[in-house]
């Protein structure tokens, strides 16, 4: 019975065109994220030798001022992308995956990004998470909605009841054909996305594969509710088609809305105008208090004393340059845990509205969230503290360039690392399909079968 009626439903035309559509948009999807993944590995493979150029060149303009030369060069901090992040672009578009900072006040620099074509911001990418969320659902409706309306309306259905033992096993049975081709699809896509972008085979992938499963598990056990109300089929398309939009769509925009106007971040522009306050004001302030404010964050480095000299010199050029960065770091701070707690507060509420989770723990998966950033940024912060730390000594003693080993600096990288917690990623999906399904069974109780 199930290999009949499997082969029955694949040869209709609405099951060829739906999954012809779907093979198309899922071909696209991986086209894009290989695209993405070329362009980051490009960028990663030249950001070396433009580091090298970069340093040579500033070298051979300002070889005789150790101070001036430092003024100019900038040092790259690489975001490493993992593969799977071609699955789900998610923020990776917006936020610069490689960073280049100079030892001058940083918090101008972290927020620097890259030039992006605003109408491709605009459409955004259709990478694979977009088929599995959006578009797959759309499959799943269009595959169900007439599941037993369609017997009624063309006059099978007591055929059916006569000759099956029971009604619901015959609705089962069809409703696992449909369960089958769409798994089967998204194997297919997801085992094509693997050999084409490299995925390996990891909990990270595993946990990605699982999530979109149950995701679409999901979208049947909604279907199947709908369903068992025993109504006609305009009623189940339209019913089925809203509460696409209401999940896919509205929801989603409601909790982004909410988030923004509750948790909004002026410390954004505070921030920054703390930052250039604290560094220009630093030009009509007594040197020496500017000197004993920075010897106060780095009392090792007061050892270099106080220059006399009334005109410029970098020991204390450097020294307000740090000040702009102090002084704007209980805003930078307030900004940061603003941002977390946003994420934070959008992930609670994903766990109620399936479509946005999918997509939150796609991108947490990925690498492609707001917390790798945030990682990123702190990253950047270590970084530039590290190296500014090395030059103040050799700056401050006015050493010769050729002190510094420049072949040294190369190009530093970070990689991205969370804990997979399986409950919190697949029991939100799990409880909302049970409670579907639940509902299902309830109403073909109800109705004394269907």
């Amino acid at each position: 019975m199930y290999r009949l009626m499997f082969i029955q439903f694949i040869r209709t035309k609405t099951c060829q065109l739906g999954i012809a559509l779907a093979l198309i948009l899922g071909i696209i999807s991986i086209m894009t994220g290989k695209q993405f993944l070329e362009d980051q590995k490009k960028a990663t493979s030249q950001v070396v030798e433009k580091q090298e150029a970069h340093i040579q060149r500033n070298l051979d303009l300002h070889k005789d001022d150790l101070g001036l030369l430092l003024y100019y060069l900038k040092f790259s901090v690489v975001n490493q992308r993992d593969p799977l992040a071609a699955l789900s672009i998610g923020q990776s578009d917006l936020n610069p995956g490689i960073q280049s900072v100079s030892i001058l006040t940083l918090e101008g620099q972290k927020h620097d990004t890259d030039l992006v074509n605003p109408v491709k911001l605009l459409f955004g990418n259709l990478d694979l998470s977009f088929v599995f969320i959006y578009v797959f659902p759309l499959l799943i409706i269009t595959f169900t909605y007439n599941l037993r309306s369609e017997e009624e309306e063309s006059g099978t259905w007591k055929i059916v009841s006569t000759m099956s033992q029971s009604t619901t096993h015959f609705l089962l049975k069809k409703l696992l054909v449909r369960i089958s081709i769409i798994i089967l699809l998204l194997f297919i896509l997801y085992l094509a996305a693997s050999i084409v972008l490299g995925i390996s085979i990891s909990i990270n992938s595993a946990l990605f594969i699982t999530i979109a499963i149950l995701y679409q598990l999901f979208w049947f056990s909604l279907c199947f509710c709908i369903v068992t109300l025993r109504r006609n089929s305009n009623f189940n398309a339209v019913t089925l088609l809203s509460c696409w939009i209401v999940l896919t769509i509205i929801l989603p925009s409601i909790v982004n809305n909410l988030v923004t106007v509750n948790y909004p971040v002026p410390e954004a522009l505070t921030t920054m105008i703390k930052q250039r306050d604290g560094y220009h004001e630093k030009w009509d302030t007594d040197k020496r208090a500017t000197l004993e404010k920075f010897y106060s964050s780095y009392p090792q480095l007061e050892k270099f004393g106080y220059p006399t000299d009334d005109g410029f010199n970098w020991h204390w050029y450097y020294a307000m340059q740090h000040l702009g960065d102090v002084e704007s770091r209980v805003e930078s701070a307030s900004m940061e845990n603003k941002m977390i707690e946003r994420a934070s507060v959008s992930s609670s509420w994903a766990q109620f509205i399936p479509s946005m989770h999918t997509q939150m723990s796609f991108n947490e998966i990925a690498g492609t969230n707001l917390q790798n950033h945030m990682s990123f940024l702190k990253e950047i912060s270590r970084f530039h503290e590290e190296t500014r730390l090395y030059f103040y000594p050799k700056i401050f003693s006015e050493a010769s360039t050729e002190t510094v080993q420049w072949e040294k600096f190369k190009p530093a990288y970070f990689q991205y690392t969370h804990s997979v917690n399986w409950l919190m990623e697949l029991g939100p999906l799990v409880v909302v399909s049970l409670l579907f399904s639940c509902l299902a069974f309830f109403f073909i109780r109800k109705n004394q079968g269907v």
